[in-house]
C-alpha cells in the first residue's frame, strides 16, 4: 500500500514524471491500491478473529470489485507495453501517437470497461441459488468457488464468464504479447551491447510484473482444473492477488533511475522545508 501510494505521489507531485509511461504507471500503482484493499483487509480479519464468515451479498460485491479491478488491469498492462513498443520500435512518431489526449481516452475506457462488464457476471450471479454446505475452498470470493456452490444451472454463468475472458482478457494479453516480440526483436537488430541494455532497460520492469500477473492467472484459471494443480490453486492465486501489487513499486522503483531521482528530490525538498521551518523558529 505506501510503496503503489508513493509512487501516485511522486507522478502526480513531480513535472518530469507526467509522460505517458508514468500516466500509466500511477493509473496501474492507483488500481493495486484498490486491488488490495479489496482482498487482504477481509483476509486479515479472518486471520485475526477466527470468524471467517461472508454474506452472500458481500461475497458477491468482493468478487465484482476483484473482477473489474482485475480485467482493468489486463488493459492497463497491454498499454504499458504498447507504449514501450512505440518508444523503441517507433521512437519518431512516439510524440505524435502517444499523445495526452489519447492517453487519457485509453486510460479511462479501460477503467469504464472493467467496471461495466463484470456488471453482466454479477447480475447473472446473484439470480443464483446457493445450498449447503456454503463453505468457499478459498481465501477470498473467486468466481469458480461461488459456482461450485450453488444449486442452479450455471451453464450460462459459465458461457458469459468464458466470453468476458475472451474479449476483455485474451486481446490484452495478445496485444502485450505481440509488442514484446517487436520489441525483443528490435532490440536484438541494435549493433551496440550498450544500445541493447539501454533499451532492455526501459521495458524490463514491466515486462516482470506482465510475467507474474498473466503467469499465474493463466495457471490459476486455464489449468487449475488438472488434478496436480487443484491444490495449489490458492498459491498461485496469492500471486497475482498479493504478490504482484507488492513487488510492482519496488521494481518499477529500484529499478528505474528516474523514479528513484524523483524520490531523492522529493526527501530533500522535505527535509529542507522541515529545516527551514525549524530555523525561523
Amino acid at each position: 500500500m505506501v510503496g503503489n501510494i508513493l509512487i501516485i505521489a511522486l507522478v502526480v507531485a513531480e513535472m518530469h514524471l507526467h509522460s505517458p509511461m508514468y500516466y500509466y504507471l500511477g493509473n496501474l500503482a492507483c488500481l493495486e491500491t484498490c486491488y488490495t484493499s479489496t482482498i487482504l483487509p477481509r483476509m486479515l480479519a479472518n486471520l485475526l478473529t477466527g470468524d471467517r464468515t461472508i454474506s452472500v451479498r458481500g461475497c458477491i460485491t468482493q468478487f465484482y470489485f476483484f473482477g473489474s479491478l482485475a480485467t482493468t488491469e489486463c488493459s492497463l498492462l497491454a498499454m504499458m507495453s504498447y507504449d514501450r513498443y512505440l518508444a523503441i520500435c517507433k521512437p519518431l512518431h512516439y510524440a505524435a501517437l502517444m499523445n495526452s489526449k489519447f492517453c487519457i481516452k485509453l486510460v479511462v475506457g479501460s477503467w469504464i470497461s472493467g467496471f461495466t462488464s463484470i456488471a453482466i457476471l454479477i447480475f447473472m450471479m446473484s439470480q443464483l441459488t446457493f445450498c449447503g454446505p456454503n463453505e468457499i475452498d478459498h481465501f477470498f470470493c473467486d468466481l469458480t468457488p461461488i459456482i461450485n456452490l450453488s444449486c442452479s444451472n450455471t451453464h450460462m454463468l459459465e458461457v458469459t464468464a468464458f466470453i468476458h475472458s475472451s474479449i476483455f482478457t485474451l486481446p490484452p494479453f495478445l496485444l502485450t504479447l505481440a509488442s514484446y516480440v517487436c520489441i525483443i526483436s528490435a532490440i536484438l537488430r541494435i549493433p551496440s551491447t550498450t544500445g541493447k541494455q539501454k533499451a532492455f532497460s526501459t521495458c524490463s520492469s514491466h515486462l516482470i510484473v506482465v510475467t507474474i500477473f498473466y503467469g499465474t492467472l493463466v495457471i490459476v484459471y486455464l489449468l487449475s482444473s488438472s488434478d496436480a494443480l487443484k491444490d495449489l490453486n490458492k498459491v498461485f492465486s496469492v500471486f497475482y492477488g498479493v504478490l504482484t501489487p507488492l513487488v510492482s513499486p519496488l521494481i518499477y522503483s529500484l529499478r528505474n533511475k528516474e523514479v528513484k531521482e524523483a524520490l531523492r528530490k522529493a526527501l530533500l525538498r522535505f527535509f529542507v522545508y522541515d529545516k527551514n521551518i525549524d530555523i525561523s523558529r
